[in-house]
């Protein structure tokens, strides 16, 4: 069972590896807010992640856990694609919530044209106006 500090995003750089597509199938389950997907951990080291299925009234399929691959999921952790929550421990099993890791680059920005200062058009004005003031 991992230590909970093992668990939390690591500062290794990502390899930028294609995904496989049972890999991105995987990755588009777990990024999907409406199906949290959680690994067990049992205590003889057993690792399982699943999701709930919440039934689908048209068909009539769901109601269920389902099991996500565990070698994809293993080498989406391995490249930092997803992380681990905080433990949940209880004494045959420890659970954690699997979540996508967002990218940490920033986004590219355009650089904008120089702009050059305005000319200042309020000293003509304020002479005009003395002008006539003391005329």
């Amino acid at each position: 069972m991992p230590p909970a500090d093992a668990s939390r995003i690591s500062d290794a750089p990502r390899r930028h590896v294609p995904l496989t597509r049972a890999e991105a199938d995987v990755l588009r389950i777990v990024s999907d807010a409406s199906h949290p997907v959680f690994v067990t951990v049992h205590a003889n080291g057993r690792q399982r992640y699943s999701y709930w299925r919440p039934l689908d009234s048209a068909t009539g399929k769901g109601g269920c856990y389902v099991a996500l691959p565990t070698a994809e999921c293993d080498q989406l952790r391995a490249t930092g694609r997803i992380s681990l929550g905080e433990p949940v421990s209880d004494p045959s099993r420890t659970t954690y919530r699997v979540r996508a890791v967002r990218s940490r680059t920033a986004p590219a920005r355009l650089q904008a044209a120089p702009v050059s200062p305005p000319v200042p058009a309020t000293v003509p004005v304020l002479a005009a106006r003395r002008r006539a003031r003391a005329a």
